[in-house]
Protein backbone atom coordinates (compact mmCIF):
# COMPACT_ATOMS: atom_id res chain seq x y z
CA UNK A 1 0.00 0.00 0.00
CA UNK A 2 1.00 2.96 -0.75
CA UNK A 3 0.80 6.61 1.50
CA UNK A 4 -0.02 8.58 -1.13
CA UNK A 5 -3.54 10.33 -0.55
CA UNK A 6 -5.90 9.76 -3.32
CA UNK A 7 -9.65 10.26 -3.43
CA UNK A 8 -11.84 9.21 -0.42
CA UNK A 9 -8.71 8.81 1.11
CA UNK A 10 -7.93 12.19 1.10
CA UNK A 11 -11.21 13.76 1.39
CA UNK A 12 -11.37 12.08 4.75
CA UNK A 13 -8.30 13.45 6.13
CA UNK A 14 -9.29 16.85 5.42
CA UNK A 15 -12.39 16.41 6.99
CA UNK A 16 -10.48 15.13 9.89
CA UNK A 17 -7.70 18.44 9.89
CA UNK A 18 -10.30 20.66 9.54
CA UNK A 19 -12.89 19.26 12.07
CA UNK A 20 -11.47 17.00 14.58
CA UNK A 21 -9.33 19.27 16.14
CA UNK A 22 -11.79 21.69 17.11
CA UNK A 23 -13.15 21.80 21.09
CA UNK A 24 -16.31 19.44 21.74
CA UNK A 25 -16.39 17.58 18.15
CA UNK A 26 -14.44 14.28 18.94
CA UNK A 27 -16.44 14.29 22.12
CA UNK A 28 -19.70 14.87 20.01
CA UNK A 29 -18.99 12.46 17.54
CA UNK A 30 -17.95 9.88 19.77
CA UNK A 31 -21.60 10.45 21.26
CA UNK A 32 -23.30 9.87 18.07
CA UNK A 33 -21.48 7.14 17.26
CA UNK A 34 -22.75 5.39 20.98
CA UNK A 35 -26.45 7.11 20.89
CA UNK A 36 -26.45 5.59 16.77
CA UNK A 37 -24.75 2.35 17.63
CA UNK A 38 -27.75 -0.66 16.21
CA UNK A 39 -29.98 2.07 15.58
CA UNK A 40 -30.72 1.87 19.44
CA UNK A 41 -31.03 4.98 19.99
CA UNK A 42 -33.09 5.73 17.33
CA UNK A 43 -35.73 3.02 18.79
CA UNK A 44 -35.51 4.28 22.07
CA UNK A 45 -36.63 7.69 20.80
CA UNK A 46 -39.36 6.52 18.98
CA UNK A 47 -40.57 3.84 21.85
CA UNK A 48 -40.47 7.40 24.46
CA UNK A 49 -42.68 8.74 21.62
CA UNK A 50 -45.29 6.15 21.84
CA UNK A 51 -45.61 6.08 25.44
CA UNK A 52 -46.04 10.21 25.61
CA UNK A 53 -47.95 10.10 22.44
CA UNK A 54 -50.34 6.71 22.62
CA UNK A 55 -52.84 8.39 20.21
CA UNK A 56 -49.80 8.64 17.45
CA UNK A 57 -48.24 5.23 18.71
CA UNK A 58 -48.32 3.68 15.55
CA UNK A 59 -46.59 6.65 13.62
CA UNK A 60 -43.58 6.64 16.68
CA UNK A 61 -43.47 2.70 16.44
CA UNK A 62 -42.80 3.23 13.00
CA UNK A 63 -40.20 5.06 13.13
CA UNK A 64 -38.30 2.95 15.30
CA UNK A 65 -39.12 0.37 13.48
CA UNK A 66 -37.84 1.82 9.92
CA UNK A 67 -34.88 2.97 11.61
CA UNK A 68 -34.19 -0.78 12.54
CA UNK A 69 -35.13 -1.86 9.23
CA UNK A 70 -32.98 0.54 7.86
CA UNK A 71 -29.67 -0.54 10.24
CA UNK A 72 -30.13 -4.33 9.15
CA UNK A 73 -30.41 -3.31 5.19
CA UNK A 74 -27.09 -1.43 5.81
CA UNK A 75 -25.52 -4.69 7.53
CA UNK A 76 -26.89 -7.16 4.51
CA UNK A 77 -25.26 -4.42 1.96
CA UNK A 78 -22.55 -4.65 3.81
CA UNK A 79 -21.92 -8.30 4.07
CA UNK A 80 -22.64 -8.68 0.32
CA UNK A 81 -20.05 -5.44 -0.80
CA UNK A 82 -17.55 -6.57 1.59
CA UNK A 83 -15.58 -2.96 1.85
CA UNK A 84 -12.89 -2.44 4.85
CA UNK A 85 -13.03 0.73 6.41
CA UNK A 86 -10.32 3.69 6.01
CA UNK A 87 -7.19 2.11 6.65
CA UNK A 88 -4.78 4.86 5.41
CA UNK A 89 -2.19 5.60 7.80
CA UNK A 90 -2.90 9.35 7.68
CA UNK A 91 -7.01 8.35 8.89
CA UNK A 92 -7.45 8.73 12.78
CA UNK A 93 -10.03 6.27 13.22
CA UNK A 94 -11.59 7.85 16.84
CA UNK A 95 -13.81 5.17 18.05
CA UNK A 96 -13.90 1.69 18.04
CA UNK A 97 -16.87 -0.35 15.62
CA UNK A 98 -18.51 -3.78 16.08
CA UNK A 99 -16.99 -4.88 12.39
CA UNK A 100 -14.41 -4.06 9.66
CA UNK A 101 -17.11 -3.52 7.12
CA UNK A 102 -17.83 0.38 5.66
CA UNK A 103 -20.17 0.19 2.91
CA UNK A 104 -22.43 1.65 3.87
CA UNK A 105 -22.65 3.84 7.07
CA UNK A 106 -25.00 1.75 9.16
CA UNK A 107 -24.79 4.90 11.48
CA UNK A 108 -26.00 7.05 8.22
CA UNK A 109 -28.93 4.58 7.22
CA UNK A 110 -30.40 4.06 10.64
CA UNK A 111 -30.14 7.74 11.25
CA UNK A 112 -31.57 8.86 7.87
CA UNK A 113 -34.75 6.50 8.03
CA UNK A 114 -34.87 7.72 11.43
CA UNK A 115 -35.10 11.76 10.94
CA UNK A 116 -37.31 11.21 8.29
CA UNK A 117 -39.62 9.11 10.37
CA UNK A 118 -39.72 11.10 12.98
CA UNK A 119 -40.05 14.52 11.03
CA UNK A 120 -43.53 12.62 10.00
CA UNK A 121 -44.23 12.27 13.70
CA UNK A 122 -43.14 15.58 14.88
CA UNK A 123 -43.99 18.00 12.24
CA UNK A 124 -40.25 19.19 12.42
CA UNK A 125 -37.83 19.66 9.46
CA UNK A 126 -35.82 16.96 11.31
CA UNK A 127 -33.71 15.43 8.26
CA UNK A 128 -31.74 18.46 7.91
CA UNK A 129 -31.01 19.02 11.89
CA UNK A 130 -30.31 15.15 12.45
CA UNK A 131 -28.50 13.77 8.84
CA UNK A 132 -25.64 16.46 8.60
CA UNK A 133 -24.09 15.73 12.04
CA UNK A 134 -24.08 12.07 12.18
CA UNK A 135 -23.07 11.44 8.65
CA UNK A 136 -20.65 14.16 9.34
CA UNK A 137 -19.32 12.32 12.65
CA UNK A 138 -18.55 9.16 10.67
CA UNK A 139 -15.99 10.96 9.00
CA UNK A 140 -14.65 12.66 11.78
CA UNK A 141 -14.29 9.57 13.62
CA UNK A 142 -12.39 7.61 10.57
CA UNK A 143 -14.69 4.90 10.45
CA UNK A 144 -16.56 5.37 6.87
CA UNK A 145 -15.37 6.75 3.53
CA UNK A 146 -17.74 9.92 1.99
CA UNK A 147 -19.72 7.39 -0.69
CA UNK A 148 -20.13 5.02 2.50
CA UNK A 149 -22.30 7.78 4.42
CA UNK A 150 -23.74 9.19 1.05
CA UNK A 151 -24.86 5.25 0.20
CA UNK A 152 -26.53 5.13 4.15
CA UNK A 153 -28.29 8.43 3.56
CA UNK A 154 -29.77 7.22 0.12
CA UNK A 155 -30.46 3.36 1.70
CA UNK A 156 -32.23 5.28 4.85
CA UNK A 157 -34.23 7.34 2.72
CA UNK A 158 -35.52 4.71 0.90
CA UNK A 159 -36.43 2.42 3.63
CA UNK A 160 -37.95 5.55 5.17
CA UNK A 161 -40.48 6.43 2.35
CA UNK A 162 -41.50 2.45 2.14
CA UNK A 163 -42.25 2.43 6.05
CA UNK A 164 -43.77 5.59 5.53
CA UNK A 165 -45.98 4.28 2.67
CA UNK A 166 -47.16 1.32 4.76
CA UNK A 167 -47.73 3.65 7.72
CA UNK A 168 -49.59 5.75 5.53
CA UNK A 169 -50.84 9.50 5.90
CA UNK A 170 -51.47 9.12 8.98
CA UNK A 171 -47.83 10.01 9.64
CA UNK A 172 -48.71 13.14 8.54
CA UNK A 173 -49.20 16.15 10.69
Amino acid sequence: MTDTLRGEDAALVAVQSTLAGRPGVLPGARALSHFGEHSAGWVAVSLLGALVQPRRRRVWLAAGWGAFVAHGAAVVIKRIAKRERPHHPSIAVNVATPSRLSFPSAHATSTTAAAILLGRATGLPLPWLLVPPMALSRLVLGVHYPSDVLTGVAVGAVVARTVGAAVGPEGDR
